[in-house]
């Protein structure tokens, strides 16, 4: 045979050998122009994709940047006002302010009444915030004011983008399927439950005070996909991994088993969202409780590992620190410090 042809097929062919050669010659031209051609289509393709995902990662980054620029001008905005109200009941005068500062100071019974407000769940008393925020310190090594203080800072981000429905905000391919699923264990109507509006680039779709996108929380609230037995996609499994079947697992639920509880962990409340938050946190290297350790696992909770050091992210790490350190300063008195 001759590349598909006998010699029988050449003997009886009108045409003579030479003139089948060159035919032949001609065809295996064509086969390797076209070899060639699909190499560099998939060249190209692959060129292009790189591409996309480049411009994609920065249309991302520039939403975020967006982001920490809206609540630096609402941090501003609050400092402005609290300064005017200082000079307004002082007058300028220092004897006055420090007078002010000493009358002012918070008892403790009003410090636990305050209500702690928490995104897209109903606000609790700061006494009970803490209570749940100390029992996740114990359990992950997070200080109980780190994770307020994050918590703080994600109500903050809900006020300035609101709040979304499943469907429209969250990413289809990978968090519906896994969304619908954790609200059927928990027996939620999915289109009833808040989630993050999405930005004007990328996706939104997170859930509860502590912001975990449905992906995310699978490895913390107890899911596994049945397939893989797992929660996170293997090498090579693309977006597939994420349509399931999935499947709830209790043993396998890292909250539930800190918070003691006796029902599927769930983002939208309080006592379960705080410890997870602390786990998180606590998986970027917050447990190190040292302020730079603390103040970088803020960052990668906000932008991821990647980003996590470009500076211009920095105002979302330093208003961690910052609402950290006035929560610490109330705990202290309350312990009596």
């Amino acid at each position: 045979m001759l590349d598909g042809y006998s010699v029988v097929s050449i003997a009886l062919g009108s045409r003579g050998v030479s003139e089948f050669f060159r035919d032949l010659d001609a065809f295996a031209s064509i086969k390797n122009s076209l070899a060639n051609s699909f190499s560099q289509i998939q060249q190209t393709s692959a060129s292009t994709e790189a591409e996309k995902e480049t411009l994609q990662a920065r249309l991302a980054e520039q939403e975020q940047l967006r982001t920490v620029a809206q609540l630096a001008k609402q941090q501003v905005q609050a400092q402005e006002k609290e300064k005017q109200q200082l000079l307004t009941q002082t007058k300028g005068i220092e004897a006055n302010y420090q007078k002010l500062i000493a009358t002012s100071q918070k008892t403790a019974a009003q410090i636990r009444s305050e209500l702690f407000t928490l995104r897209d769940s109903a606000a609790i008393p700061f006494g009970t915030a803490l209570t749940y925020a100390q029992a996740a310190e114990r359990a992950t090594g997070t200080r109980a004011a780190i994770t307020l203080g994050v918590l703080k800072q994600e109500t903050n981000l809900g006020e300035n983008l609101g709040s979304g429905t499943w469907r429209i905000d969250m990413a289809p391919n990978r968090d519906q399927p896994v969304f619908e699923y954790i609200t059927k264990v928990l027996g939620f109507d999915p289109d009833t439950m808040p989630v993050s509006k999405k930005p004007s680039y990328g996706w939104g779709g997170a859930m509860g005070p502590g912001q975990f996108i449905p992906s995310t929380w699978v490895c913390y609230g107890g899911f596994i996909n049945t397939k893989t037995n797992g929660c996170t996609p293997p090498s090579g499994a693309g977006i597939s991994f994420w349509q399931g079947p999935w499947r709830y697992v209790a043993n396998k639920d890292r909250v539930r088993k800190l918070t003691g509880g006796s029902s599927p962990s769930n983002p939208w409340n309080a006592k379960d969202a705080i410890m997870a938050t602390a786990m998180l946190m606590a998986d970027n290297g917050a447990a190190a409780q040292t302020p730079q350790a603390e103040r970088l696992a803020a960052l990668r909770y906000f932008a991821g590992w990647t980003h996590a050091k470009n500076p211009a992210y920095s105002f979302y790490g330093d208003g961690v620190m910052e609402f950290a350190a006035a929560f610490q300063r109330d705990i202290d008195q309350l312990a009596g410090l």
